[in-house]
């Protein structure tokens, strides 16, 4: 790592490096500015005698000297030792004061990390005070309390306990966690004898043998990945808890403790459960993670674990690293973040097994073989012997179709995860194009069973980077936005598990209408295929979609599928993007619109194969984007693009036909409201052609029943909010005059009541007024569902048209944290409709609460009227479209987008606002 001065650094840190600060910290510095002065530290609290002022300056001054040893280049596994050394002196300077003659037969006793001898900046001090059994604990209270009080005053955070060694016992049988720490307890002053009893009384041979405790910790791990997703590749990662993160580490080395009396990672390598390499690659990964957790400590003045976007920009800064072409510095930092964990993962798991192997199962088991290459011993497959695959390396694919094949297999053997590793090289050119590679490959993808896991498996394992090249480049390859949650290539793999799932019967209540699509594809490997190279070619620069199209199509010939195989996952990788833009972007109202798209696609066949790609795309870009009103667009492009190429291409629709279709259709829906036929054409003389080729049927129902209730066909204001019944989301419709805006002041109100829009349109109508229709969510993508919601909706939307424009709506939400690390520079821009005589106007901003009020008032302002809006937030970003005319109907001029263009660029940037 290289230094940085404390000036260059932003925040906290410069605040811990004020000269103040660095002058007190230089005196306990060495001479070359990477330690404490250990003598000066001493002399120091030597001086403490009775007084708090010693101990308090000589603990912030070390802090900081450690601080700047850490600029200085120091490497942090040596730092949290000597932080731990330096409040050793502290706490042991206190006892000396509080307790030394008052407890004679106790013990002061650090646990946990403390016990380990490691401390990050602004770590727990976990302590344990041991008394004899006999001690009652009511006598020491006064001493016990003047200790923990002066070590607070000092200014260190505490855990601390007071037990018996009996309770000792008693706590730990309760709790892992407890028998963790014990385990790890180190004897600060005081007795030794009584630590060596508490010692013996909570060793493995009186409580947690060692197989219950290797039990108990591969279930707490497992509970712990699955907090977090169980992938290591979040884009706020917490570089202590998270899969193939310190805690993995350290799980390591408390088996290895309760097995073999010693955590020394290095102890492993002597009992062969480590080879050197794997030993360096280990300390090499946790001394990465120590290094990120020392700096956020530092820059954040807490005990701060997660590696959120506000932090990552100043820390790789800190770690040396530069923007470059395609990659930014966060980027690079996040990228070796996510190969190291991905590498701990898999140390961690051969670890693991390899302690099962020597504690839980038979050690004299015998190999049942499967083939000459491969057998099974206490369910893990392993090779026959070291050379295999350099005698046969098609078994580096092999070993991974066995593994889907033969069910009753736990997983591979640690040590054949080694062999792997280390002939990785023979995963060249020529066995790329070995026909009999390639066929397994072929049959990995097509297996019933196995392939998402084998594919994360082979990832894991590196061969499956190998094996694709440009796969190998997207790993651990992050994308710094909000709207990609994963690495690229955790994100690609997540996209085949989710065309697994929809080809699974077992799922199909998950997605329906995906899974009856993926189970009737004669060959859903090609949707798997078009899965992983969708985004393989991200961070070369130029188009992915096109880059990674040429990609696929190369990669389909050379593995001997056919021509229109190979062009079908071309071109689903060219435009996995189609379906999804044009669902949210479009006006799916607009027939042209879907008959453009539908010429794109050609026919039914690419439709299902890119309408279950989009979805499981979406659905592993980010899950907080799927929804049920997502779903529904989606669908509803389908099905219309399903028509249109039905109908063939060239067929035109006759508009009075369509028309007429559109009624009828209605029509059907309404006759089971008992709606008399004049009232029905009187309610229908409202509605232009325009509405009725716009609105589907059965918005043309809702409408035409909710207007067909006693009174509201008078009323100059109808207002009604309830649940879709086709789609997601809640529907909010509005029949106003056309003066009064609409738009402006309803989303004035969502935004008061924190709701977001995903939709929205307005038709003009035969009377002067309008028809708004707004589908909204929660927050917090949910659906406003309870019926106590809902009329909350509807009142507050009723009270403010009556009363006129909101001006400034109370705006209870916050813009979060993440966005407001994105700006975004505002962008407006402009095209018209000729066919439809209209402006479409699209705008990208930072999103956050008011936004959509505010483009309102100043469309009202300018007495622009909204046909259409298409809201689509994308991560950090709002991209909504608006499909616009002036007051007589027409298209915008350009004068009046150049006015637009200024006025909202400029609001839309305005400080604290984007």
């Amino acid at each position: 790592m290289t230094a940085v001065s404390a000036s260059s650094l932003p925040g906290p840190v410069a605040d811990l490096l004020a000269p103040e600060h660095a002058d007190a910290a230089s005196v306990f510095l060495r001479a070359d500015r990477l330690g404490l002065d250990w003598q000066a530290i001493t002399d120091r609290i030597a001086d403490s005698t009775g007084a708090l002022e010693p101990l308090k300056s000589a603990l912030s001054a070390g802090s900081d000297g450690l601080t700047m040893a850490f600029l200085h280049g120091q490497s942090a596994s040596s730092l949290v030792q000597e932080r731990a050394r330096l409040v050793d002196l502290i706490v042991e300077a206190a006892w000396q004061q509080t307790c030394a003659t008052a407890l004679p037969e106790a013990a002061l006793v650090a646990v946990g990390g403390y016990g380990r001898g490691e401390l990050h900046p602004c770590s727990d001090i976990d302590l344990l005070l041991l008394l004899d059994d006999a001690t009652d604990p009511k006598a020491v209270q006064e001493p016990v309390a003047a200790l923990f009080t002066l070590l607070w005053d000092v200014g260190l955070e505490l855990g601390h306990a007071t037990r018996s060694v009996q309770s000792c016992v008693e706590e730990s049988h309760r709790d892992l966690s407890t028998a963790t720490n014990l385990q790890e307890a180190r004897l600060l002053t005081g007795s030794a004898t009584l630590f060596g009893r508490m010692q013996s009384a909570v060793g493995p041979d009186q409580i947690w043998p060692v197989r219950e405790f290797l039990r108990a910790k591969l279930k707490e791990q497992e509970a712990r990945h699955a907090q977090y997703d169980d992938t290591p590749y979040k884009l706020e990662p917490n570089v202590k808890n998270g899969p193939g993160c310190l805690r993995d580490v350290q799980t390591i080395s408390w088996i290895s403790q309760r097995h073999f009396g010693t955590g020394e990672l290095a102890a492993l390598r002597e009992r062969g459960f480590l080879t050197p390499v794997q030993l360096r690659l280990l300390n090499q990964g946790q001394e990465f993670l120590r290094y990120l957790r020392f700096a956020l400590h530092i820059l954040t003045g807490r005990r701060e674990d997660r590696l959120l976007f506000d932090h990552q920009s100043r820390i790789a800064e800190l770690c040396g690293y530069k923007d470059g072409t395609y990659m930014l510095a966060v980027e690079q930092l996040m990228q070796k973040f996510y190969r190291t964990v991905m590498e701990l993962s898999r140390l961690n798991e051969m670890m693991l097994q390899l302690f099962q192997e020597a504690i839980l199962l038979d050690p004299k088991a015998e190999p049942q073989p499967l083939n000459p290459r491969f057998n099974v011993k206490n369910g893990f497959l392993q090779i026959a012997d070291d050379d295999v695959f350099e005698r046969d390396p098609s078994a580096l694919l092999e070993i991974f179709l066995i593994l889907q094949q033969t069910e009753e297999i736990q997983g591979v053997a640690a040590k054949t995860i080694t062999v792997i590793r280390r002939d990785l090289y023979l995963i060249d050119d020529a066995f790329r194009q070995d026909p009999r590679n390639q066929a397994l490959f072929l049959q990995i993808l097509r297996a019933p069973e196995g392939v998402t896991h084998e594919l994360r498996r082979m990832n894991l394992y590196g061969v499956l980077g190998r094996y694709i090249p440009a796969f190998g480049r997207i790993v651990g390859r992050m994308q710094y936005d909000l709207f990609h949650t994963y690495t690229v290539d955790a994100h690609t793999l997540f996209v085949v598990s989710n065309l697994r799932r929809f080809a699974l019967s077992r799922f199909d209540h998950e997605f329906p209408l995906c899974s009856e699509i993926m189970q009737g594809l004669a060959r859903p490997e090609l949707a798997y295929l078009a899965g992983l190279f969708h985004d393989i070619a991200k961070g070369r620069g130029g188009d992915h979609s096109e880059l990674g199209a040429v990609e696929a199509e190369t990669f389909c010939r050379e593995h001997g599928m056919s021509e229109y195989d190979a062009r079908l996952v071309a071109w689903l990788v060219r435009h996995h993007l189609l379906l999804s833009l044009t669902a949210q972007k479009k006006d799916l109202g607009d027939p042209e619109v879907i008959r453009d798209f539908a010429q794109i696609v050609g026919d039914e066949l690419r439709l299902d194969y890119l309408y279950v790609l989009t979805v499981a795309d979406v659905r592993a870009t980010n899950p907080e984007l799927w929804n049920s009103w997502r779903a529904q667009l989606f669908a509803e492009l389908r099905r219309l693009a399903r028509q249109a190429l039905r109908r063939g291409l060239a067929v035109t629709v006759d508009k009075e036909q369509l028309l007429a279709a559109r009624k009828e259709e209605a029509r059907q829906l309404l006759n089971a409201d008992g709606i008399a036929a004049d009232q029905l054409e009187r309610i229908w003389r409202q509605f232009s052609e325009d509405y009725f080729l716009r609105c589907r049927p059965e918005e043309i129902h809702a409408h035409s029943r909710l207007l067909a209730e006693p009174g509201n066909e008078k009323k100059p204001i109808v207002v009604d909010v309830r649940e879709q019944s086709v789609g997601g989301g809640t529907a909010a419709f509005l029949f106003t005059p056309q003066e009064r805006f609409t738009f402006a002041t309803a989303t004035a109100v969502f935004d008061e009541m924190g709701l977001n829009v995903t939709d929205a349109r307005i038709v003009p109508l035969l009377n002067d007024r309008s028809l708004a229709t707004f589908v909204v969510l929660e927050a917090d993508g949910t659906q406003p569902a309870e019926s106590r919601r809902i009329q909350q909706i509807r009142h507050r939307l009723e009270q403010a048209m009556h009363e006129g424009p909101l001006e400034s709506p109370t705006i209870s939400r916050r813009v979060p944290r993440q966005i407001r690390m994105f700006p975004t520079k505002p962008l407006v821009s402009f095209a018209n409709d000729e066919r439809n005589q209209r402006t479409v106007m699209e705008i990208v901003t930072g999103d956050r609460p008011g936004m959509l009020c505010e483009i309102g008032k100043i469309l009202r302002d300018r007495e622009i009227r909204i046909q259409t809006a298409k809201i689509v937030t994308v991560g950090e970003r709002a991209e909504d479209v608006f499909y616009i005319t002036d007051q007589e109907n027409r298209p915008v001029t350009e004068t009046i987008q150049a006015e637009l263009t200024q006025t909202l660029e400029t609001a839309l940037a305005a400080p604290g606002k984007s």
